[in-house]
């Protein structure tokens, strides 16, 4: 029995300074990732002009595309998915969604629909911003 406190105790203070020396890892890493936004943003900065020609409608547009397909395409699947598993005929062989495999659905959704989102707001934003004009 004391050396299951004495085992329980060393665990403790192993614990604790395992999370003390992840508190100290994740300091430094904070302030190297400031670090380098600093310097990403100063290299930004200085190569703008040739960034900027990337922003070009000719390849802006395929990539919303790109992006807005994608996201219907998936949210297609997990709604089909789900219609799948919902059916009377499946239901014999339905095994209870893990954690995990929950987590991933509802991730795969909030990620599909902040893309349906951010593409929406680059095409009502864009003529705004880029070319002075009004959206609608």
């Amino acid at each position: 029995m004391q050396t299951s406190k004495a085992l329980t105790a060393v665990s403790g203070t192993a614990a604790i300074l395992a999370l003390l020396q992840s508190l100290c890892t994740a300091i430094l890493t904070i302030n190297g990732i400031r670090v380098g936004i600093g310097v990403a943003a100063l290299a930004a900065s200085s190569i703008a002009t040739p960034v900027l020609s990337f922003h070009r409608d000719a390849i802006r547009i395929p990539m919303l595309s790109i992006a807005l397909a994608g996201a219907v395409v998936n949210l297609a699947v997990l709604a089909w998915i789900w219609h799948l598993r919902s059916r009377p005929e499946s239901q014999w062989r339905r095994q209870p969604l893990t954690k995990k495999q929950r987590w991933s659905e509802r991730i795969q959704v909030l990620l599909s629909l902040a893309t349906l989102a951010l593409v929406a707001l680059e095409i009502w934003s864009h003529p705004i911003v880029n070319h002075g004009a009004s959206a609608f």
